[in-house]
Formats: C-alpha cells, sequence, structure tokens
C-alpha cells in the first residue's frame, strides 16, 4: 500500500476547488492562481479541444458564463495525492440544459494544474436538454438537479468580470 501525502493531496484539492470558483466566477485571474500558463484541456471527440494554454481556457468558460449562464458543481472528488479525478455537471440555465461528466487532472510540483481531460456521462447530444448516463438514479443519490445559488462573494465576482469582460 501507498502512502499519501496529505499536503499534497490538500494541495491538489484546493487546486481543483480553485478551478471550479474560477469557472463560476468567471475570472481570469482565479484561473491564473490555478492553471499552469502551459495548461491543456481535453474534451471528448465532436465536443471541441483541445484548449492550449491557461488563457484559451479561460476564454472558453468565461464565453460559456456569458453566453448560456454557465455553473459548474463538483459532486464528488477523489485524489490520491498526485492526480485528482471529479464528477461534476455543467448547468446552462440561459438555454435549459446540463451535462454530467468527470474530469482527470494532474499537477506541477507547485500544485497548478497542468492537464485536464473530461469525459462526459453520455455522448453530447444538443437535442437533450439533460446529458447524462441513462437510468442513473442522480435525484436519489443527492446529485444537484438545478444550477446552485452562487454564494454572494462569487456572485459580485461574476458581475464584475463579466462587465469587465465587456459583458453588461
Amino acid at each position: 500500500m501507498t502512502t499519501v501525502d496529505e499536503t499534497r493531496r490538500a494541495q491538489c484539492m484546493r487546486a481543483v476547488h480553485g478551478y471550479f470558483r474560477a469557472c463560476n466566477a468567471a475570472s481570469r485571474e482565479m484561473f491564473a492562481q490555478v492553471l499552469a500558463p502551459e495548461c491543456i484541456h481535453y474534451f471528448p471527440p465532436g465536443t471541441g479541444g483541445p484548449y492550449l494554454g491557461r488563457d484559451a481556457i479561460a476564454d472558453l468558460w468565461i464565453g460559456f458564463v456569458r453566453t448560456k449562464g454557465s455553473q459548474w458543481t463538483i459532486d464528488r472528488m477523489a485524489c490520491d495525492g498526485e492526480q485528482l479525478a471529479v464528477e461534476w455537471t455543467h448547468f446552462k440555465p440561459l438555454v435549459g440544459e446540463h451535462v454530467r461528466g468527470s474530469e482527470w487532472y494532474e499537477f506541477d510540483a507547485s500544485g497548478m494544474i497542468t492537464h485536464i481531460w473530461a469525459h462526459y456521462a453520455s455522448p453530447r447530444d444538443a437535442s437533450r436538454p439533460r446529458n447524462e448516463l441513462e437510468g442513473f438514479p442522480y435525484d436519489e443519490r443527492d446529485y444537484p438537479i438545478g444550477p446552485p445559488a452562487l454564494d454572494p462573494e462569487t456572485a459580485a465576482l461574476r458581475r464584475a468580470n463579466l462587465e469587465r469582460e465587456g459583458q453588461p
């Protein structure tokens, strides 16, 4: 059995929580705190990407917040102190849909995210408002079924960052 470096594990978990907060706040500054400049984000075939570099990833998610009102939740997280996996939900309230999936993360020595690769719970089907595993009991397992209320600080950051990006 391998021992887990709990300090490193906590560092990785903080980085991913910070990444989701950056997405929800649409904050370039927050992305810069957790994503290595050369970070790469991979996606399933036909869904875009890979996105090369912190700025491309920030542009992607800020654009989704602007056009779809996107909000993300971390539904589950597992970390061994070197790599981390999350199960997430990406809500798009302005277009009435959401996507569920998971991501795998790798980190550099300083704890910055260097690689993200996404897996969707189902093939992406734009005609379906709920892209998730068929028959999985999300409600029974207490998964979120709608976008969460943002905490006041994140909501204020989101508004300010979108205004700075040119979106009222």
